[in-house]
């Protein structure tokens, strides 16, 4: 059966020199906009302790596209900065829900520069996409054919190696294929990415570990550079293109890895894991991070969605390295060097992630029917 999803589709793109001029234009239209409402609303609320909405942020906006002094923010599309308006009122009300910490400012040269465009702010026509205040569509490489439509929204990217990437937002009709197994526990790790309640594991490739001594050395090379000058940039660009690449190859193994356990099983248990948490221990930190448990599970999450599945989390604190699997003996402890044991009750011998995974499994059945102890993720 057929389901009515929204799905984005990503593309890198060419600009010609004035294209990136527009676009270098409206970054900062957008940056300045953003920056300019979030310290006008915390001033607001911290002098006259009121909260400033989405329309009167706006309004400001407006005043300030017409102001002479900023007269220039018009010269730019209005769209994005629209949108940057509307970003940061999305992230108050996170704030606001306790989903996420106050909004930050955004800071030239320290991430990746955006901007969103409606469908007032951008055209799709015979297979080109035009941007407002741009003259020529963009030279886009189709990685691969976009569905039948037209495309509700477009956000142009620009990260911090230089590339420029466009996003296309697709409303698409996806069929769920049917899963060839009911359902399955996933227990997550650092040596074997994941292992499930089958005794099948998963690697973990640990880009980051791959790359390591080549970005050590891109970053002393940066750091013996004068501030400010071209080598400096030119020595940035080389640790970026680094990062970009870790990045590249971490998130096409993720999303390869999700698609499959997603179209596969009909339920997916995991652990609800506090990775903020967890990368606190320096030990662990850098290996936590190379292996983006939090990425994972995102993409399990909104996957499901897409193809009818479950993705259930069961409490962080069920101890399901130290419980028996087969008779539910609870161990008093077990260090983490230790891989294999034996059940003092049963006798049953256990791989370590292997006996968690069908911890998780049972757990995760078992609470999701009677609804105690579980989050049910997605559906």
């Amino acid at each position: 059966m057929a389901k009515l999803v929204k799905r984005a589709y990503k593309y890198r793109f060419y600009p010609t020199p004035e294209q990136a001029q527009e676009l270098a234009r409206t970054f900062g239209t957008v940056r300045y906009v953003y920056n300019r409402t979030l310290a006008e609303r915390t001033r607001a609320y911290s002098q006259e302790t009121r909260r400033v909405n989405y329309a009167e942020s706006a309004r400001w906006l407006a005043q300030w596209r017409a102001d002479p002094e900023t007269a220039w923010l018009a010269e730019s599309a209005s769209v994005p900065q629209q949108q940057a308006v509307r970003q940061l009122q999305t992230a108050f009300n996170n704030f606001f829900a306790k989903r996420a910490k106050y909004p930050r400012f955004k800071r030239k040269g320290r991430s990746r520069d955006s901007a969103t465009y409606t469908r007032f702010g951008f055209s799709y026509r015979d297979g080109q996409v035009k941007l407002a205040k741009m003259s020529e569509p963009l030279n886009i490489r189709w990685s691969r054919a976009l569905p039948p439509g037209e495309p509700t929204r477009a956000t142009v990217t620009r990260d911090p190696s230089g590339r420029y990437f466009i996003s296309l937002l697709m409303e698409e009709e996806v069929f769920a294929p049917a899963p060839t197994r009911g359902a399955l526990g996933l227990d997550a790790g650092l040596n074997r990415l994941l292992t499930d309640s089958e005794g099948r594991e998963y690697t973990n490739p640990k880009h980051e570990q791959r790359e390591r001594k080549r970005l050590a050395k891109a970053q002393r090379a940066l750091a013996h550079k004068k501030k400010g000058s071209r080598n400096r940039e030119k020595a940035r660009l080389r640790v970026a293109r680094i990062h970009a690449r870790i990045a590249d190859r971490r998130r096409d193994y993720l999303h390869k890895l999700t698609t499959s356990l997603i179209r596969e099983n009909q339920t997916v248990m995991i652990e609800d894991l506090a990775v903020r948490n967890m990368v606190r221990n320096h030990s662990m930190a850098r290996a936590i991070s190379d292996a983006s448990w939090s990425e994972l599970r995102s993409m399990l999450e909104y996957k499901a969605q897409w193809y009818e599945r479950e993705v259930v989390a069961i409490d962080r604190f069920y101890p399901s390295s130290k419980t028996c699997s087969s008779c539910g003996h609870l161990l008093n402890a077990l260090p983490l060097d230790i891989r294999q044991w034996s059940c003092p009750e049963c006798g049953a011998s256990h791989d370590r992630d292997v006996n968690a995974a069908r911890n998780i499994l049972a757990v995760g059945l078992t609470v999701s029917a009677c609804g105690d102890g579980v989050r049910l993720l997605s559906a």
